[in-house]
């Protein structure tokens, strides 16, 4: 026996239980049906106000997206223009020194491009120290 063919008696409650219950499984409502009942229960102003806070933060949004999108680009290509050619001078520089140092090395011998460098010794040799003023 379902809840529907229960017997009636003196006590209409479970009856009236299967009656509601029906009345809940005919009602079918999509998602939007039931926001734009739920919407009914506020007053009008509401509604606006709520609206006009949505359409303020979509624009907020695309408006402070667009303002990164240019700031980031105008901070790179700035920092490309100005970092690059200091760059290429450093590394210009730093290739003339090796080729300085390794024509000395061609013409005076490997001591000579050492010191010329300002390493004025092999790894592992002591450093030659120049006697202590007054002791000649």
């Amino acid at each position: 026996m379902s809840i529907t063919e229960l017997p009636a008696t003196g006590d209409e409650g479970p009856r009236q239980l299967a009656i509601e219950e029906e009345e809940d499984e005919d009602i079918d409502e999509t998602l939007t049906e039931r926001l734009i009942g739920l919407t009914e229960m506020f007053p009008e102003n509401v509604r606006t106000a709520c609206g006009n806070a949505a359409t303020f933060a979509v624009a907020a949004s695309k408006a402070s997206y667009g303002f990164t999108r240019s700031a980031l680009w105008v901070v790179a290509s700035a920092a490309t223009i100005l970092t690059l050619p200091v760059v290429f001078e450093s590394e210009r520089a730093q290739q003339q020194e090796m080729q300085r140092e390794q024509e000395r090395q061609i013409l005076l011998g490997p001591n000579a491009a050492m010191a010329a460098s300002g390493a004025n010794l092999y790894p592992g040799m002591m450093p030659q120290m120049s006697p202590p003023p007054g002791a000649s």
